[in-house]
């Protein structure tokens, strides 16, 4: 179950972040995903260093360091993204 909730998480949290940037993002679904879940985990990691990692109720401090991570992490990967594969048009 863990594992499930990370991918929704993720999924959630990585369209959440394309939302917000400004601009067409080439990023795929699944890539943006990936980088939903990372920015959870990068997230989670930075609120434990500022001692929120545990709090009753609802974690709005957590959740927010979730998605700033996941922003950023989803605009790096969407540069990295058309650096790659450059900015073809698909038909």
């Amino acid at each position: 179950m863990g594992w499930l909730w990370a991918i929704i998480v993720g999924f959630v949290l990585g369209l959440i972040a394309k939302a917000i940037l400004p601009g067409k993002q080439h990023l795929p679904l699944w890539l943006a995903t990936i980088c939903g879940i990372g920015g959870a985990v990068l997230g989670n990691w930075i609120a434990a260093g500022f001692g929120i990692e545990e709090t009753p109720g609802f974690d709005w401090g957590r959740h927010a360091f979730q998605l700033i991570a996941a922003i950023i992490l989803v605009f790096i990967g969407d540069r990295a993204w058309v650096a790659l594969k450059g900015n073809r048009q698909r038909t």
